[in-house]
């Protein structure tokens, strides 16, 4: 402060007499007083976080401060921009990583993909999906790795029709129907979560305004202009959102001799693996609403067909639940209504 006080002083002028030369202010002076930019911020944390002679405590606390800045949508576009996206993906890759360096960086991944087209392609760019499923893994990741791997994998696919399509090619359905038996039941849940927001189908009238001030066009069929931000590939190419055909193929194929995903969903529902580091749970509310839910929307949204055994297996736990409650309450997390949609679909 007193740097700043004595450059006042001295750069000050009369209005008489002849004009002093100025004198440039420190660039550190100005940092301090105005803070750095955020782009310099994350370079500056993402290279302690990369340097392995920092404590892991001084790496885990840069990390944290990045995530924090990225979830700012144009803070985690300039990701890329600065060549940053490269080296964080590097630190899941390196064998050198703790589980715990990881874990922020999975988080880190997950935050900036959030609801951000822009940030999704350009790291899919890098080919991130077997080392996200990898991290799925319950036998080299803790259960909190394995949280926010789901995490930073849910990021990267809802509304993101390219990454689903490569789920297949890297057998990534047969890791999420492995992470439906996962001891960690927040696994589970996401899990569900997840396959349900994929499978649901898009519609304009569920789509947010990406351009809500755009200029009106001049012609009635002239459309709207698309502008470069973060949701320009989404306006420009609508079907590139829609997962929903996808995830329908995908969780109703099954190898022979195996279950399909559809299979290990409904087996779900009526025979839970206990979760739990011991197996002390036996029933999760939350992830048996979930799987209801996703039954109900492959039913109904989607049109789906249950088989002839898929149906006998589902009468025989949902046949057994009271229908008493009125319109207004819950059964599984669906209405009355929806209840007698997918018991209907059920018995049909």
């Amino acid at each position: 402060m007193q740097s700043l006080l004595r450059w006042g002083v001295e750069n000050s002028t009369s209005s008489t007499g002849p004009q002093p030369t100025t004198n440039k202010l420190d660039p550190g002076i100005i940092d301090h007083i105005l803070g750095k930019p955020d782009a310099q911020l994350m370079k500056e944390a993402l290279i302690v976080g990369l340097d392995e002679t920092q404590t892991e405590d001084s790496r885990l606390q840069a990390l944290d401060e990045l995530e924090m800045l990225v979830q700012n949508i144009d803070n985690a576009n300039d990701l890329s921009k600065l060549g940053l996206w490269q080296p964080l993906h590097g630190l899941l890759l390196a064998s050198s990583s703790s589980d715990t360096l990881k874990m922020q960086t999975l988080w880190i991944i997950g935050t900036a993909l959030q609801n951000n087209p822009a940030a999704q392609l350009a790291y899919l760019d890098l080919d991130p999906l077997p080392t996200l499923l990898k991290s799925l893994s319950p036998t080299s990741n803790s259960a909190e790795t394995r949280s926010r791997a789901l995490y930073a994998l849910s990021g990267l696919l809802k509304l993101n029709a390219a990454a689903v399509q490569q789920m297949g090619v890297v057998d990534g359905w047969s890791t999420l129907k492995m992470c439906l038996e996962d001891s960690e039941i927040r696994v589970r849940r996401k899990t569900t979560f997840l396959l349900n927001t994929l499978l649901l189908p898009t519609s304009p009238s569920s789509q947010v305004n990406l351009q809500p001030n755009i200029s009106l066009p001049t012609s009635a069929n002239a459309p709207p202009p698309i502008h470069a931000n973060s949701h320009a590939s989404m306006l420009s190419d609508p079907s590139s959102v829609s997962t929903s055909a996808l995830t329908l193929a995908a969780i109703q194929e099954g190898e022979e001799g195996s279950l399909s995903l559809l299979d290990a969903l409904i087996l779900a529902l009526i025979e839970p693996v206990p979760s739990g580091v011991d197996g002390e749970v036996d029933r999760d509310v939350e992830f048996q609403e979930n799987l209801v839910r996703i039954l109900y929307t492959f039913a109904t949204s989607c049109n789906g067909t249950f088989s002839a055994v898929q149906k006998r297996n589902l009468w025989g736990f949902l046949g057994g639940i009271s229908t008493t409650q009125g319109e207004e309450d819950s059964i599984f997390g669906l209405t009355g209504g929806e209840w007698e949609e997918l018991s209907g679909a059920v018995r049909s």
